[in-house]
């Protein structure tokens, strides 16, 4: 979900357009294992300060398709959920 500093950015229809057209050259093909991907991931993560600079959040080369397991262990696999619980493919908190 969305920031709520976030959310005016990810509906304009710039951040649309180029998450859709990136999205398509990769052919919905996740970068890092080849599953789906249905994710468009920011790889310098988005902050107030420099959502509105275009060469970050709307530049190609700083994105990449992800599949839900692969974004879940990009933004999860820190630690930051307890011990015995995980993320399934949809991106649900469930007991290991």
């Amino acid at each position: 979900m969305a920031k709520e500093w976030a959310k005016g950015f990810y509906k304009s229809k710039a951040w649309q357009a180029c998450r859709d057209g990136y999205m398509q050259s990769q052919h919905y093909i996740c970068e890092r294992c080849g599953d789906m991907a249905i994710i468009c991931h920011h790889k310098t993560w988005l902050t107030p300060a420099n959502i509105n600079d275009p060469t970050i959040s709307l530049n190609w080369s700083q994105l990449e398709a992800l599949c839900q397991s692969c974004h879940n262990l990009e933004h999860h696999s820190q630690g930051i959920i307890s011990d015995g619980l995980a993320f399934d493919s949809n991106g649900n908190l469930i007991k290991k």
